[in-house]
């Protein structure tokens, strides 16, 4: 479904990416892994057009590399930024509207969907985001997403701040996601939840690829984690 090949990156003339390749399939749930720097959420931003790249993105495919952001989404790619970027001032019900395409019949998701799995959302649909919690902040961010019926989403350090139940929540949400077609891009931390949802990772460091495997590949290696991963 997403093909990378020899993708390059740049901040100015900072050469982040350096020929980065991977894939996700139909369905799958692949997690980008690798420490802090390495430049797991510039590969995201360079599939959504929002940083200086190059090289072949091909999604469903159709090359994409050379599309604006909107353009991008409008492909059927879904993009949870790291920041909870929502609508402060709007209240989670406006918030999941807005989510939506202006030309979407209907889709995968429904208001309702969203507010059966996280019943939290529901009792503050008329609650300004705002003033939720981070954890409702990021329920609120994935729904909002899952609302413009992507067919993957690419999501950053999801579970990032937030209690182990929130945590359990979201990792439910990401294999519900799966259920219904959706891919997911995980870009994530905590190497036990990658490890328990993905059908694949690949390993990041110093702007490249280092590893890829299943997760009992990275369990049974421990000294690619301790290069790689490990602080």
């Amino acid at each position: 479904m997403l093909e990378v090949r020899d993708l390059h990156a740049f901040y100015g003339k900072s050469h982040i990416l350096q020929g980065v390749d991977f894939r996700v399939g139909k369905g799958e749930i692949v997690s980008l892994l690798g420490r802090n720097g390495v430049g797991r959420s510039t590969t995201i931003k360079a599939i959504m057009g929002d940083v200086e790249r190059r090289g072949s993105i091909q999604f469903k495919g159709r090359e994409i590399g050379g599309l604006k952001p909107h353009q991008v989404a409008h492909c059927g790619l879904g993009y949870v930024p790291e920041n909870r970027d929502i609508f402060p001032g709007l209240t989670v019900r406006e918030n999941l509207i807005l989510g939506m395409k202006s030309n979407q019949p209907g889709g995968r998701w429904s208001m309702e969907d969203m507010f059966t799995l996280f019943p939290r959302l529901r009792e503050r649909a008329d609650t300004a985001g705002g003033v939720l919690s981070g954890g409702e902040q990021q329920m609120l961010t994935i729904c909002r997403t899952l609302m413009g019926d992507p067919d993957l989403v690419m999501i950053d350090e999801p579970t990032e701040g937030l209690a182990p139940k929130i945590v359990e929540l979201v990792a439910g949400l990401f294999k519900e996601i799966r259920n219904r077609g959706v891919s997911i891009l995980l870009v994530e931390q905590k190497l036990a939840i990658a490890l328990d949802i993905s059908e694949r990772l690949y390993v990041m460091g110093h702007g490249r690829i280092v590893f890829e495997g299943a997760p009992r590949d990275v369990r049974e290696n421990a000294a690619m984690r301790k290069e790689w991963l490990e602080v």
